[in-house]
């Protein structure tokens, strides 16, 4: 009787899984000391956000390189959230100025490459706003959700397999 209802479980479970909507990956790149130490206020104070994010804490939001966004797209993550420190709070004074500077850029390669572009963001969050970082995720979530699954494939290698196709038609000229 126990291993029946255990497997009626599973069953209805796995029945659940598919009708249920898509839940995205999202990946958060958080400064150390104003986004992270928002995050952390958000869920001292049990600001309610979905659980599907990963956070990663970096020192600052210029640490990030454009290459770690197009490594997590191309390994199955829908949506890539930068958020820094607010212009002039930064600890390393522009970081978060040259970061826009860089991710303008790499927003345009995102678009070119045919992912849409607002599934890849940037934003400001001091250590003072639990309540707005909860309300960013969120929001991004929905976003994300109504995309639906990225549409590249999840196996990686992809972007490497076409820098290798274009290395070889240089090398037959």
């Amino acid at each position: 009787m126990n291993s029946y209802n255990y497997e009626g479980f599973v069953l209805l479970k796995l029945k659940k899984k598919i009708k249920n909507e898509f839940e995205p990956n999202i990946l958060v790149f958080c400064c150390n000391w104003c986004s992270y130490a928002g995050a952390d206020l958000a869920g001292v104070s049990r600001f309610q956000y979905p659980p599907n994010i990963r956070i990663i804490r970096v020192m600052c939001s210029s640490r990030v390189d454009p290459i770690f966004v197009l490594r997590a797209f191309n390994n199955g993550i829908d949506g890539v959230l930068i958020i820094g420190c607010h212009m002039g709070d930064c600890h390393y004074m522009k970081g978060f100025e040259y970061t826009q500077t860089r991710m303008s850029h790499l927003k345009n390669l995102i678009k070119y490459i045919g992912i849409e572009e607002d599934r890849f963001q940037l934003h400001s969050i001091s250590a003072s706003e639990g309540k707005q970082f909860a309300e960013l995720i969120k929001d991004f979530t929905k976003k994300i959700i109504e995309f639906g699954e990225l549409k590249i494939p999840k196996k990686p290698g992809i972007f490497e397999l076409d820098y290798i196709v274009k290395l070889n038609r240089t090398r037959e000229l």
